[in-house]
C-alpha cells in the first residue's frame, strides 16, 4: 500500500487533524468514509494514497445521505473540538477558535462572534468594509437567521462537521467518497452543505437532495447556503487577500 506522510512543525496542527480523522470516523456505519490514519507522532501523521475515480450520481447519493448521518452522530455543543484536542485549531492556515466548555447560547452568537468576528480585521477590507461585517456581526447575533439543526441530529447536540468540506477534500475512490483534511468541530449541519458548493462540486444538488432526504433540513435552507458559505469565504479572505472580498461583500449585501 502506498502511504503518504504529512509533516507539519506545530503540534497542535497535526493534533487537530488527527483527532478529527479519528471523530469522524467514529461516527457509524452508515456515516461517510474517513482516510483512515496509519500513524502518528507530535508533528506528522500517516495515511494511505487513495485512488480515484470518476465522480457518479449514484456515489454522490450515497455520499449525501452518508454525510447526513456523520453529522447526526453528534457534538455536544456549537465549537466543541475533537475528544483529545485541547486548543483551539486550524482550518487550512488560519486559526479556528474551538470551545471546550461550550459557547454562545444561540448559532448566530457562536457564529458571529467564533465563525465571523476573528477574520475581519485583515487586509483584505477597507475600514468601510470592517465596519458593515461587524454590523452584519450584530445582527447574526440578534438570533435573526438562527435555524434548526437537521432532523437526525439528536435533541441538546449540534452536528459533528467536516469543517472544511470544500471540493478538494472530497476524494472519489473506487469505494465510494472518501472525505480528507478534516478542521472537525460542532456546528450546524448546513454549513458543510454549503461549503461544497463554494469552489464547485461534482453533483452538487444530488448530494444535497440525498442529504435532506435522509436527515431533513429546516424550510429555506437553500436560501441560507449564502449565510453559511461566509466563513469559508472570509478565511479565504482573511489568508489569500482582496480576491475574496467581493465574494463575502456580496453575502453581507444579500442577508444584511
Amino acid at each position: 500500500m502506498e502511504t503518504f506522510r504529512k509533516s507539519d512543525h506545530r503540534p497542535s496542527k497535526i493534533s487537530h487533524e488527527v483527532t478529527s480523522l479519528l471523530w469522524l470516523a467514529d461516527a457509524g456505519n452508515q456515516a461517510t468514509r474517513i482516510v483512515p490514519v496509519l500513524d502518528y507522532g507530535k508533528t506528522w501523521l500517516e495515511e494511505p494514497v487513495l485512488s480515484r475515480v470518476q465522480a457518479t450520481p449514484r456515489m454522490a447519493e450515497e455520499f449525501g445521505r452518508a454525510l447526513a448521518y456523520t453529522h447526526a452522530a453528534g457534538a455536544p455543543h456549537l465549537g466543541a473540538p475533537p475528544p483529545g484536542h485541547t486548543t483551539d485549531g486550524w482550518m487550512g492556515e488560519a486559526p479556528l477558535p474551538l470551545l471546550a466548555d461550550g459557547g454562545s447560547a444561540s448559532w448566530g452568537q457562536y457564529y458571529a462572534e467564533y465563525r465571523v468576528e476573528p477574520y475581519i480585521d485583515c487586509p483584505a477590507f477597507s475600514q468601510t468594509d470592517r465596519e458593515r461585517l461587524h454590523q452584519f456581526a450584530e445582527k447574526l447575533a440578534s438570533g435573526a437567521f438562527d435555524h434548526d439543526q437537521p432532523a437526525l441530529v439528536r435533541s441538546g447536540e449540534v452536528s459533528r462537521l467536516h469543517g472544511d468540506l470544500w471540493s478538494g477534500n472530497v476524494m472519489w475512490t473506487p469505494d465510494g467518497v472518501t472525505l480528507i483534511d478534516p478542521a472537525a468541530q460542532g456546528g450546524h449541519g448546513e454549513e458543510d452543505l454549503a461549503m461544497l458548493g463554494v469552489f464547485g462540486c461534482p453533483h452538487l444538488e444530488t448530494i444535497r437532495d440525498a442529504y435532506a432526504e435522509a436527515s431533513p433540513l429546516q424550510d429555506g435552507w437553500r436560501e441560507r447556503i449564502g449565510l453559511h458559505s461566509l466563513h469559508i469565504l472570509i478565511i479565504h479572505a482573511y489568508l489569500f487577500g482582496a480576491s475574496y472580498r467581493s465574494d463575502v461583500m456580496q453575502i453581507v449585501k444579500k442577508y444584511g
